[in-house]
Formats: structure tokens, C-alpha cells, sequence
């Protein structure tokens, strides 16, 4: 059949097997000895979870024990962070790191190593992880965690699918007072105030900034800074997930340079002060667009891809200038560009993150479109930075490999665990990874 990631580009023909338990994934070693993708629900932007083979882990999704006084959840992989939000929620618990959708599963939140609105305060969601369990072969299950097969727990985390297919994992819940975010909003007039805000407001628990990549000269990175901690008073209501949706594709060509200024204009001065004080349910604040299902398809059917990228933070202020620069000169900004202060890297091999600035956008697909993300990548590259597996889809092996200079471990690692070949996806593929 065919299959897609959430850009929706590329499109390939897959055979998909959805195993019930860690006795059918391990039977189908016997048919599909090589070539398997591990899959969530989808929402990888590009085609890590793409392959000839997929593993789908729809069925892989019960709860298995809970922890009251700790907060320690145990449940499979293929949970998903929107129903971990609905049962746990009225009990008085919240992920400790959540992505900007909660359709995604834990198996898959584990594979990217999501972060957050948080990360400079709580890093990524596998500092959070207590242990996971990881299928190898047909003989071997094994259980790591930081202190136990530490290696193979560095290169899960973050390893997009490539070490073997994780079953179930142990995940530090925290906990909440109320349902609702106390959330400020800071209007900077460029991208050195928006800037200047990160660091004022270093210490708060949640930041993110809505940016204008169409708008140059004096306004250039024009934002609007939203910072916000959870509640004290209010209910432990639920969300209540999506409620609209987008029926059809939306014609591409009412995406373009006049449109997203006038959508940027309006949303940057629905804010008329320098701050804003409200009082908000947490979906959307952490999820704005999970209230519109299909939101994808306002690319139009030749899909999208998400960029994004992060620069070291001591380059911060001479790279995101001149990187803003060129996508505002190209005219193909996108409605919702994110901007995001990141904390310490973690340990994990390929994990996002690392200290510095990250910017995401959305780009349709349009062949003047890569010429374009080659000459981000090589800025990228000049000041130190690295482009997001997760989003990824297009990426050359000389990009990554500059980007994750741990990828030889990562290799060594997979050969070690029999895990080369066994696992891979039309992502690694492409990297030059098998």
C-alpha cells in the first residue's frame, strides 16, 4: 500500500504488518528477516518511518502499571501521548516533555527524542525515560535504561527506529495542580528583542516564539514570545482533541508570499500590548493545531516539508539573522514558524538538541524549493548547527554527517546489537546508513 509520513512527501509502496504482541513481531523475523521499519502513528514529518517492511505498533497499546506516589508510568509503545493526557490528566499528572502534537506514541517519542516548549529547563523526553524494552531478533528482548545496557539505551533514544523495535518503556510523569497554563505573551518588534526575551525569561518553566519569516528590513524576525508555567487553580479537565478538519487539499496556490504576509500581519498585531496576560487550557497552548485533523493538507497534494534546524547558542545571534535573511528573501515563509531556546545536549547519539536557538518552518513542496534547503543546510553547517532527523526528508548523507558526529558510534553500535540492516527505513537509506 502506499504510505506517507505527516508531510505527506515522499509517497512509497509499503507492505505494512501490524503485530498484536511481542509474540507476532517476533514471528514475522521468520518472513521478514531484513529491512523492517518500526512505525507509530505517523507523524514524522518526512520518511524516517518509511521502509519496504513496516512494523506498525497500533496494537501494541495498553497501559501496564502506574505508580501513584511516584509517577512512574509503565505502558507499550504504542501508546499515544493524547491518551496518557486523558487518563492521567484528571488524576493530576502531565508528560514531563511533550512535542507540539500529542498524536504521536511513546514508541515514537522515544525514537526521536521529542522536546518541548521546556527544553531548556527539562530537556528531551528521554531524560524522562526510566527504562524501555527493545525487541533485537526473535530471541532477544532487552531491557535498558541509563544504568542498564547504557550504549544501546544512548542510541534508542533519538535512533529513530534503528536499533530494533521498542515494545514498551517506563516514563516519569509529573505532577499538576490544574488543566490550565498560566501564559504570558511578549511582543518584539525584531528578532534581537525576541532574542533579548529568551534570555530575560531563561527561568521560566514553558517558552516558544511565533516568528514572521516573510516580513524584512527593521521587523525582521518580528515575534510574539509566549512563556507560560501550569496553573495552581482551575479544573483537571481533559482535552478534548481534534473537532474540524480539512475535508480536501487545499489548492497550493493560494500558499504563497501574499497570502502568509497577510496572515503574518494580522496574527503579529492581534497582540496590542508589550504583554499579555491569559489564563489557557493546556492543549492549545501545547497543541494549537491538533484541533484541525488533516491540518496537512493545506500544502496542497504535493505535501510539505518541515525544516528545522538549530544553531549552537554562542553562534545564536550572527547565524539566525542571516538564515532568516535568506528565507525572507526567497518569499516562502510559512503561517507557523516556531522559534525555541534549547538547553544542554543530552547523551543520546542522535539526539536533536543541542544548546542554541532552533527554528522550524513549513515549506510547500515546489521544485525551486530544495535549491533553497541545500543553501540553508550549508549555513547550517558553517555555524555549527544540525537539521532534525524527524523532520527530515530530504537531507543529503553530507549534511547529516556533519551535523551528528557520533554517527560512527551509532554504525558500530547497530553492527554490535545485529541491529544493521535488520532495521532501517528509505530515511537511513538515503543517509547512507546501510
Amino acid at each position: 500500500m502506499n504510505m506517507q509520513g505527516w508531510g505527506r512527501y515522499p509517497v512509497i509502496d509499503a507492505e505494512v504488518h501490524t503485530p498484536g504482541t511481542k509474540e507476532d513481531i517476533q514471528a514475522l523475523f521468520d518472513t521478514t528477516a531484513v529491512g523492517m521499519t518500526p512505525r507509530g502513528l505517523g507523524r514524522s514529518y518526512g520518511d524516517s518511518a518509511l521502509g519496504d517492511h513496516i512494523l506498525s505498533t497500533k496494537r501494541l497499546n495498553h497501559f501496564l502499571e502506574f505508580d501513584a506516589t511516584t509517577g512512574l508510568l509503565h505502558c507499550e509503545a504504542g501508546i499515544s501521548l493524547s491518551e496518557i493526557l486523558t487518563l492521567f490528566v484528571p488524576k493530576g499528572w502531565f508528560l514531563p516533555v511533550t512535542p507540539g502534537t500529542q498524536f504521536v506514541t511513546v514508541g515514537g517519542a522515544i525514537a526521536s527524542d521529542v522536546h518541548g516548549k521546556n527544553h531548556h529547563v527539562a530537556g528531551c523526553f528521554c531524560d524522562h525515560v526510566e527504562h524501555l524494552d527493545i525487541l533485537l531478533d526473535p530471541e532477544r528482548i532487552i531491557r535498558c535504561s541509563p544504568y542498564q545496557h547504557p550504549d544501546l539505551f544512548h542510541a534508542t533514544c533519538g535512533g529513530m527506529g534503528l536499533t530494533g523495535m521498542i515494545i514498551a518503556a517506563a516514563i516519569r510523569l509529573k505532577p499538576i495542580q490544574s488543566a490550565f497554563i498560566d501564559q504570558t505573551t511578549f511582543k518584539a518588534r525584531n528578532l534581537e528583542e525576541s532574542l533579548n526575551l529568551f534570555e530575560i525569561h531563561a527561568a521560566a518553566p514553558y517558552s516558544v516564539a511565533w516568528i514572521d519569516c516573510i516580513t524584512g528590513g527593521p521587523s525582521l524576525g518580528r515575534s510574539l514570545l509566549m512563556t507560560g508555567d501550569h496553573a495552581t487553580k482551575g479544573s483537571l479537565i481533559p482535552g478534548k482533541n481534534a473537532r474540524i478538519g480539512l475535508p480536501l487539499d487545499m489548492p497550493s496556490i493560494l500558499l504563497n508570499r501574499y497570502s502568509i504576509l497577510a496572515f503574518n500581519t494580522l496574527y503579529y498585531h492581534r497582540i496590542r500590548k508589550v504583554s499579555v496576560q491569559s489564563h489557557v487550557h493546556y492543549e492549545p497552548f501545547f497543541y494549537p493545531l491538533d484541533s484541525i485533523n488533516d491540518w496537512n493538507r493545506m500544502y496542497g497534494k504535493n505535501g510539505f516539508t518541515q525544516y528545522q534546524f538549530v544553531v549552537p547558542k554562542d553562534a545564536g545571534r550572527k547565524a539566525m539573522p542571516v538564515i532568516l535573511k535568506t528565507i525572507v528573501d526567497a518569499g516562502k515563509g510559512s503561517f507557523l514558524a516556531v522559534m525555541k531556546a534549547f538547553g544542554k545536549q543530552n547523551n543520546n547519539l542522535l539526539s536533536f538538541p543541542i544548546e542554541g536557538y532552533t527554528l522550524a518552518l513549513d515549506f510547500k513542496i515546489e521544485p525551486e524549493l530544495f535549491p533553497l534547503l541545500d543553501r540553508l543546510d550549508a549555513m547550517v553547517h558553517d555555524h555549527g548547527g544540525r537539521v532534525y532527523l524527524t523532520k527530515d526528508s530530504r537531507m543529503s548523507p553530507s549534511t547529516f554527517r556533519s551535523g551528528y558526529k557520533t554517527w560512527t558510534r551509532f554504525q558500530e553500535l547497530r553492527m554490535n546489537y545485529s541491529a544493521l540492516g535488520r532495521f532501517r527505513s528509505h530515511q537511513s537509506t538515503r543517509l547512507g546508513l546501510e
